[in-house]
């Protein structure tokens, strides 16, 4: 990371997909002088807890402060592309970003984002001591200033319906091998009703259906780059992970696997059409509640599946930054710390149900007893699988950067994005996984060629 440039060349090339959804409250003067109605534009991810604070915002936020937020939602893919032009390019559009683990360390070096810990220290009810550490590390710079508010934090896990398992009287392991979920999908699977044996990321995109495989590909022993920067795509290890999960998607996954990606599988699992679900400990929050989900109560949570590792768990938040570009500074922080207090979990607990907090970022959230209760299926396994990623060494070899789910360098936005759309042919049957791994293969050398 030390040694890498993102270059304007490669940001242009990102596509400018725009979907957006209409923010809380009216649009007025964007003046935030004395006098003039106050706005600012927030960019954010379509995930739960974006659309909750969304429903939020008009009544408490902008009624106390009086500052109208403009929200534009995108989903993951369409949102990264449209971030990374505006920040990148100074467009100046946004005064606040959901930006995640990945972008904080290298956006922070280029320049591109105000630096939060002189807010966060300076405003003591927002008790930055409260944060958990693996949130801090994820969302601070190379000069240890936080350039990210965690939003919320994410490891992942095994979740599953307990009432198909008892249904087949099957069990399952707290800490289950691939190969343990891989034999309970072929004996839950009922197609012929509907359900699938497990439901599984396979829409291309580095933070989609990559972010899902990597894990697989890190506890199989393999990884993309080792220490020299040697790619390592078409390596053995890479190629039996990269199989087994091609082929169990294919055998006992959902549906249109290939463009499956967080959003959709929160849908398939919560409608009870899938029998397990791989994906991030933060959809327990989703899963578990009754207003939006047909299983809740009806799940049992599990850690990441391992083969020759002892956990295997991504490590993600999602983080609210300022542009550089921003006018609006002061404004910008007041919604940030706000939407990261210990005040607006409990806001969100009260009005829209209390296994819907924005968790995974502050340890007081575990002593919360509402909390407590209505999440403890899935509390304890959360806590310890954020706190068992390693992004330095999350496999069995040393590694040139940091990253469980990703390589912590500019160029992989690029190269991720291009290898799920390789991967995204084997699943549809176009290419044999070989194939689309050879092709994966010369898109990392051309990239090692910058750090050889």
């Amino acid at each position: 990371m030390r040694r890498s440039r993102i270059t304007l060349a490669a940001v242009a090339a990102c596509a400018l997909a725009l979907s957006a959804c209409s923010g809380a409250g009216t649009t007025g003067d964007s003046s935030s002088s004395e006098g003039g109605a106050k706005e600012i534009t927030v960019l954010m991810v379509g995930n739960p807890q974006m659309e909750d604070i969304q429903k939020l915002t008009a009544d408490h936020f902008t009624k106390s402060t009086g500052i109208t937020v403009k929200y534009t939602i995108l989903p993951e893919n369409e949102l990264r592309d449209k971030v990374t032009q505006d920040v990148a390019n100074q467009g100046g559009q946004y005064d606040v970003v959901t930006i995640g683990a990945y972008e904080v360390p290298i956006w922070s070096k280029n320049g591109w984002l105000h630096e939060l810990s002189t807010q966060m220290d300076a405003d003591t009810a927002y008790d930055k001591a409260d944060l958990l550490k693996p949130m801090v590390t994820v969302a601070s710079g190379e000069d240890g200033k936080m350039y990210g508010a965690p939003f919320y934090g994410e490891s992942s896990l095994l979740m599953y319906n307990k009432e198909m398992f008892e249904a087949k009287g099957l069990t399952m392991p707290e800490k289950p091998t691939w190969q343990q979920v891989a034999d309970l999908a072929a004996k839950v699977d009922d197609k012929a009703n509907g359900v699938a044996g497990i439901c599984l990321r396979g829409l291309p995109g580095w933070g989609e259906g990559i972010a899902s495989l990597t894990t697989i590909v890190n506890t199989y022993g393999g990884t993309w780059f080792e220490k020299d920067w040697t790619p390592k795509l078409n390596a053995p290890e890479f190629k039996e992970a990269t199989k087994f999960y091609v082929d169990l998607a294919r055998a006992h996954g959902e549906p249109g696997v290939a463009q499956s990606g967080f959003t959709e599988c929160l849908n398939v699992f919560s409608q009870g059409k899938s029998a397990m679900w791989y994906d991030a400990t933060s959809a327990a929050g989703t899963v578990e509640d009754p207003n939006a989900s047909k299983v809740a109560g009806k799940v049992g949570y599990a850690y990441a599946p391992v083969n020759k590792t002892d956990f295997s768990g991504w490590l993600w938040s999602w983080d609210w930054a300022m542009p550089k570009t921003t006018k609006k500074q002061d404004d910008a922080w007041k919604f940030i710390s706000w939407a990261t207090s210990k005040e607006y979990e409990q806001l969100v607990g009260k009005e829209l149900g209390w296994s819907r907090l924005p968790a995974g970022k502050r340890t007081s959230t575990y002593s919360i007893p509402e909390y407590k209760e209505s999440a403890a299926a899935f509390a304890d396994i959360t806590l310890e699988s954020i706190a068992n990623a390693d992004p330095v060494n999350p496999g069995l070899q040393e590694r040139p950067a940091t990253g469980v789910q990703f390589v912590a360098i500019p160029e992989f936005q690029d190269l991720g994005t291009k290898v799920s759309q390789e991967i995204a042919a084997a699943l549809t049957g176009q290419k044999t996984v070989d194939q689309a791994l050879d092709a994966g293969q010369k898109l990392a050398e051309d990239v090692a060629k910058k750090y050889k």
